[in-house]
């Protein structure tokens, strides 16, 4: 009689995207899970340590497999980091921030994971792009993430007017982000660059005590003057 092994779960898990704010984000669930996994794949090995401990103080770190997948992590290594799940055991994914598979690498792991007949399960949890876009009152059923916009101001400024192209066009809400400490820059060109009747949402720092979201026109915001969200996480929003 020949016996074959039935894969592991493999659960993506959510984590918080300010400090100290698990008990309010975070539905018991995620600590229910995370104290029954002794493997985990994550983004940031540091940072993934400290989440574990803080949502599941009985587990011994030094005593999980913690495996680390990020954005350089070649086909061969995600296809090896799977091999326990393939055998049978349950493991974790965890971003550094937020929801493991959105703008994350935590989507490769997924991929593989379907294509190996693993089976995938998302758990709840905050993702600063849904709030972003909730709160910013613009289209919730057409909208295109980018991720970074270009470093270089030229081609940042053409990618620019491209997106409120997109946004006019087609009633599109055009979502993307940028390295904290470039943000006064990034809303500067912004400001320089787009219409006056065009809307731009900051949401900056959310779930944290001093979250800021803001819609206006960009003839609004130059009236009102911008906010100061150097080195905060944030999400732009393009709309109208």
């Amino acid at each position: 009689m020949i016996f074959t092994l039935k894969p592991g779960t493999l659960y993506l898990i959510p984590t918080i995207l300010a400090d100290e704010t698990a008990p309010q984000v975070l539905p018991p669930q995620i600590a229910v899970h995370v104290a029954a996994l002794s493997y985990f794949l994550v983004e940031n090995a540091r940072t993934a340590r400290r989440f574990i401990k803080s949502v599941a103080p009985t587990q011994v770190i030094e005593d999980l497999r913690i495996s680390v997948i990020d954005k350089d992590s070649t086909e061969a290594q995600i296809q090896a980091a799977l091999k326990p799940v393939l055998a049978g055991q349950d493991a974790g994914v965890i971003s550094e921030a937020g929801c493991p598979g959105i703008a994350d690498p935590g989507a490769e792991l997924a991929r593989a994971a379907h294509t190996l007949g693993v089976r995938v399960v998302p758990l709840v949890g905050p993702s600063s792009l849904l709030l972003a876009l909730m709160a910013s009152g613009m289209n919730g059923q057409s909208f295109t993430f980018h991720g970074y916009l270009p470093i270089d101001r030229s081609r940042r400024a053409a990618a620019i007017k491209q997106l409120e192209k997109l946004a006019l066009a087609q009633h599109q809400t055009q979502l993307f982000i940028e390295t904290p400490y470039r943000n006064m820059q990034l809303l500067e060109d912004l400001l320089s660059q787009l219409h006056s009747a065009t809307r731009l949402c900051i949401a900056a720092s959310l779930t944290a005590p001093n979250e800021y979201v803001r819609t206006n026109t960009i003839a609004g915001w130059k009236k009102a003057g911008l906010p100061e969200i150097h080195k905060q996480p944030a999400v732009f929003l393009v709309g109208r």
